[in-house]
């Protein structure tokens, strides 16, 4: 009976990750599909671009959400069981978020539903990882390049935290991000990547009228 109820909370939590929530909330509040427009990326990013910062704002929510509540599934459905339970949950989740069933298996970058995966199995590094990534977005005024580094210099900090699934799940997660950030890294080196009308390197382009 265990067994079969960690199976339902694995398939639950994969489910719960493909929820394509860029694209349902495009299609009900501006009848668009965000496939079509910006980078078509289902994300936070491109919803903040496509359909403004509301739209964007609860993408991001959504997503972050995405992640926490899979990953606390074993213990919301009183699965027994090791720690490392939580982190298989919410990397399915992730797993579905960039490979959606309800999208024929393509999906976002998973940054934000990462960022759930954090919140739920771990408060404090969770803290830790947006003490890390919140400046870098602000600095670099590139979500894109503010992630790439932010998952390097987090699992470097994992080793730190002396939890070696934390370190696989992140190891993992690292892979999954560069791997899907395979065109933004192609923009960044050519100069052509899109900038958020935010934060340092924004301020400073705009004053010199490089943008």
């Amino acid at each position: 009976m265990i067994n079969l109820k960690l199976i339902l909370v694995f398939i639950l939590a994969y489910l719960i990750g493909s929820f394509p929530t860029g694209v349902i909330i495009g299609k009900i509040i501006f009848a668009k599909d965000i496939r079509n427009h910006g980078s078509g990326n289902i994300g936070t990013t491109n919803s903040f671009r496509v359909f403004g910062p509301f739209a964007g704002s609860l993408v991001l929510v959504i997503d972050v959400l995405k992640g926490t509540l899979a990953t606390t599934l074993p213990r919301l459905m009183h699965v027994p069981g090791p720690q490392y339970l939580l982190l298989i949950s919410g990397g399915l989740a992730i797993l579905g978020h960039t490979c959606s069933i309800f999208l024929k298996f393509k999906g976002g970058k998973a940054v934000a539903t990462s960022a759930g995966l954090f919140l739920g199995y771990n408060l404090k590094f969770f803290g830790v990882c947006a003490l890390i990534f919140l400046p870098l977005v602000f600095i670099t005024s590139y979500v894109s390049l503010a992630s790439l580094i932010s998952v390097v210099l987090i699992f470097i900090v994992t080793f730190f935290f002396h939890d070696v699934y934390l370190e696989l799940i992140l190891g993992c997660i690292m892979v999954v991000l560069f791997v899907r950030h395979r065109s933004n890294i192609n923009r960044l080196i050519h100069h052509k990547e899109n900038i958020i009308p935010f934060g340092l390197w924004y301020w400073y382009k705009k004053r010199h009228d490089l943008l």
